[in-house]
C-alpha cells in the first residue's frame, strides 16, 4: 500500500514515454484480440494466412497507433485526474488511427497490386473499440484505485453532504474526493424528488432533502454540505443556507453548468456561499425589446462610469449595441481600470467606447463633450454617496451633487438630448443628513425643468430613481465588514436595531435601464427593495459564514449612530404613495410638483453660498429647499430649532 500510495504521489514525475509505451501495448493486445476474435479463436486452413498477413503489418500498426496517440497527446495525461475532455481525445485518436489503417489498406493493395486485405475492416471495427476500451479502462481504474489509497492513509477526512442527486452532484462529488486527496468524502446525498429517496448514487445513499435533513446531518457527523443545483432557485438556497448556519454547517456552491470550464466543473469553483447569496433575488425579467429599441445603435453617455453603479450600466447597456458608449467620470485611476477592463472583455467592433476623464460641474468641458459626440441618452450616476464624509463637507455635496446636476442637466437641454436618466437615492426621502438632502435638491431640479421645458415644446425628458443600498458598493456595509472579520475584527455595528434596504449592483442597474426606457419625463421611480434587513442580524451571518463563532473568535461592537445617520430608510416621503407600472419591482412616486423659477432661484442661492464655505449658511439654505431635512445626531440639529 505504502508503496503505491509513493508511485500516485510521484506520478507526475514519471517518464511520459513510459506511459507511451503502455499505452501502445494495450493497443497491441487490443489488436491481436481483434484478430482472434475476429475468426473465432480457429486459426486453421485461410483463416491461418490472413492471421499471419495481419501479424506480419504489426509494426505498420504499431507506427499508426504510436503516431495518433502521440499527436493527440494521450501520453501526456495525468492519469490520477483523467476527465471526460481526456475520454474524447481518446475517441479522437482511435479514430485517427482507424482511419489511418484503411489508407494504409488502400496504399499496399494498390502499390502491390493485389486483392489481398491487410487490415480487414471487421478487425479495424473491433480493434477500434477494444482500444478505446483498454485505454480509458485502464485509467479509470488508475484514477479510482488512486482516489481510495489517498483517501485510505488520510486521517483527516472531513464529512460531506451534498444536496442535489443528479450529474451535477455526481459530478460535485467525484471531483471533490479526487482533488481533495482524500481530505473529503461524500457520505450523503439530499434531494427533493421523491423518485430517488433511499436509492444510491455512486455508492452513496440518498435523503429527502425536506423531512429527513436535520437528522441525517446529525446522524453522519457532516460538517459540510455542498449545493450542486445549478439550476436551483434564489429562494430555495437561502432558505436552505439559512438551515445550514442554523446547524453550523459550512455551505459551498457551484457555479451554473454555463459557467463550467470547457463542459468541466472544476475544483476551485467549489466555492463558499457569501453573505451576497443570502440576499439576492430572483432575475429580473426585463422588457429587452423595448430597451434594446430605446439603446441600440444610440450615443448614450454615463456620468460616473468608473463606480458602482455607473461601470455596471455601461456593461449592461453594452449588451444592448449603443453606437457609442462614452464612460464620463473624474477619478483618473478608476476610469483606467474601467477601459482595461472594457478592452478585455468587449471587443464589438461595430461598438465605439469612448473614456472620458472630466468634471460634471465644469460646463465648458461639457459643451466640449456634448459638441464632440452629441449624446443621445445620458446616464447620469455621478455623485457624492458618502453620508458621514458629505455631513462632514457640506459644500462638496452641493458643488457635486447639486450643481453637477444642475450643469449637465441644463446642457441636455441646450444639446436636446432625448433622454435623462438621474440616478437618485432612498436617503433623498425624508432626509436627516446632507447627501440625502443634496440629492433631494437635484431631484426637484430635474423634475421641475421638465416641467419648464415641455411648456416651452423642448423634448428632453427627464427621469429619476430611487432605490436604497448597493451590495458591494464603496464603502458598503458589507465590503466593510468582510475585511473586518478578515482582520479578527471586531465587526463595528452603529445601533442595534438599525436597518437597511439592499439591491445587487446588476440589479439595480438593470431596474434603472427598465425604468429608463418606460419613463415619459417628470418621473420619480421607486423600485420594490424587499424587505429591509437589519445590519447586525448580516453581521451575525457574516461571522457564520466566515467558520468563525461569535463571542469566541470575533466581537461585534456598537459604534452609536454617526452624524446624519438614520435607524430605518424610507422610499416615500410622508406626504408621497405610488401608482404602479407594468412592472412589478418599479412604481413611480407620486409627488408634489415645484415652480420652476423658485427651485432655480433657490438652487442658483445655494450653488453660490459655496464661495463662503459656511456650512451653517448652506446647510440652512437647503432646509428651506427641503422643509423636510431634518438632521439627526449632527451638529446641523440646531438649524431645526
Amino acid at each position: 500500500m505504502e508503496f503505491l500510495k509513493f508511485i500516485f504521489t510521484k506520478s507526475s514525475k514519471i517518464p511520459r514515454w513510459i506511459i507511451f509505451l503502455f499505452d501502445i501495448s494495450l493497443c497491441i493486445i487490443g489488436y491481436i484480440l481483434s484478430l482472434f476474435t475476429r475468426f473465432s479463436f480457429y486459426p486453421v486452413g485461410d483463416v491461418s494466412v490472413q492471421i499471419v498477413l495481419a501479424l506480419r503489418v504489426l509494426p505498420l500498426y504499431i507506427f499508426i497507433k504510436g503516431l495518433t496517440i502521440g499527436y493527440f497527446r494521450l501520453h501526456t495525461f495525468i492519469i490520477r485526474h483523467t476527465s471526460v475532455q481526456d475520454g474524447l481525445r481518446i475517441f479522437y485518436a482511435m479514430s485517427t488511427s482507424s482511419v489511418l489503417m484503411l489508407l494504409s489498406d488502400f496504399i499496399l493493395n494498390s502499390t502491390l497490386g493485389s486483392d489481398i486485405t491487410f487490415f480487414p475492416k471487421s478487425i479495424i471495427l473491433i480493434d477500434f473499440c477494444l482500444s478505446i476500451f483498454f485505454l480509458s479502462s485502464f485509467r479509470v481504474f488508475i484514477k479510482l484505485l488512486y482516489i481510495r489509497i489517498i483517501a485510505n492513509n488520510n486521517s483527516q477526512t472531513i464529512n460531506y453532504a451534498i444536496y442535489g442527486a443528479g450529474e451535477s452532484g455526481l459530478t460535485t462529488k467525484r471531483k471533490l474526493e479526487m482533488e481533495s486527496r482524500g481530505a473529503g468524502k461524500v457520505v450523503v446525498f439530499f434531494d427533493d424528488s421523491s423518485n430517488k429517496y433511499r436509492k444510491m448514487l455512486d455508492g452513496v445513499k440518498i435523503y429527502d432533502g425536506r423531512s429527513q435533513f436535520e437528522d441525517t446531518i446529525k446522524k453522519y457527523n457532516i460538517e459540510n454540505l455542498i449545493i450542486a443545483i445549478p439550476s436551483i432557485t434564489k429562494s430555495k438556497k437561502q432558505e436552505l443556507v439559512e438551515i445550514c448556519l442554523n446547524l453550523n454547517l459550512n455551505v459551498k456552491t457551484i457555479p451554473p453548468i454555463e459557467k463550467w470550464i470547457n463542459g468541466e466543473l472544476s475544483f476551485n469553483q467549489i466555492k463558499a456561499i457569501k453573505i451576497e447569496d443570502l440576499i439576492e433575488r430572483e432575475i429580473i425579467e426585463l422588457d429587452i425589446t423595448q430597451i434594446n429599441k430605446q439603446l441600440n445603435n444610440k450615443v448614450v453617455l454615463v456620468s460616473g462610469a468608473a463606480g458602482s453603479i455607473g461601470s455596471e450600466l455601461v456593461i449592461q447597456i453594452l449588451k444592448f449595441r449603443p453606437k457609442k458608449i462614452i464612460c464620463l467620470d473624474k477619478s483618473e485611476v478608476r476610469l483606467y481600470d474601467l477601459e482595461a477592463f472594457l478592452k478585455s472583455n468587449f471587443k464589438d467592433e461595430n461598438v465605439s467606447i469612448e473614456i472620458v476623464l472630466a468634471d460634471i460641474t465644469n460646463y465648458s468641458r461639457l459643451k466640449n463633450i456634448f459638441e464632440k459626440y452629441n449624446p443621445e441618452i445620458i446616464y447620469h450616476a455621478a455623485a457624492y454617496k458618502h453620508v458621514p464624509l458629505m455631513e462632514e463637507n457640506p459644500s462638496e455635496a452641493v458643488w457635486v451633487n447639486v450643481k453637477g446636476t444642475k450643469t449637465l442637466a441644463d446642457t441636455s437641454v441646450e444639446f436636446g438630448v432625448s433622454k435623462f436618466v438621474m440616478v437618485s437615492t432612498d436617503k433623498a426621502v425624508n432626509p436627516t443628513n446632507v447627501m440625502g438632502a443634496s440629492k433631494r435638491i437635484a431631484e426637484i431640479y430635474v423634475q421641475s425643468l421638465f416641467n419648464e421645458i415641455k411648456k416651452q415644446g423642448k423634448t428632453t425628458q427627464f427621469i429619476t430613481t430611487r432605490f436604497g443600498n448597493v451590495l458591494g458598493s464603496s464603502g458598503s456595509v458589507i465590503p466593510r465588514f468582510r475585511k473586518q472579520i478578515e482582520e479578527g475584527g471586531p465587526i463595528t455595528v452603529t445601533h442595534p436595531e438599525i436597518t437597511r434596504y439592499f439591491m445587487t449592483i446588476p440589479e439595480a442597474s438593470q431596474l434603472v435601464l427598465e425604468a429608463g426606457h418606460m419613463g415619459q419625463g417628470g418621473e420619480i421611480f421607486i423600485f420594490d427593495m424587499g424587505n429591509s434587513i437589519k445590519i447586525i442580524d448580516l453581521a451575525k451571518k457574516m461571522v457564520k459564514l466566515s467558520g468563525l463563532t461569535l463571542g469566541k473568535d470575533i466581537q461585534i461592537v456598537y459604534t452609536g449612530l454617526r452624524p446624519g445617520e438614520k435607524i430605518y430608510e424610507e422610499l416615500l416621503n410622508d406626504g408621497e404613495n405610488t401608482i404602479p407600472t407594468h412592472h412589478h419591482k418599479i412604481m413611480i412616486a407620486n409627488v408634489k410638483e415645484n415652480n420652476f423659477e423658485t427651485v432655480s432661484n433657490q438652487i442658483n442661492e445655494l450653488i453660490a453660498l459655496y464661495e463662503t464655505q459656511n456650512m451653517m449658511s448652506i446647510v440652512a439654505k437647503m432646509k428651506s429647499i427641503v422643509p423636510e431635512f431634518k438632521s439627526k445626531n449632527s451638529v446641523y440639529e440646531q438649524l431645526d430649532h
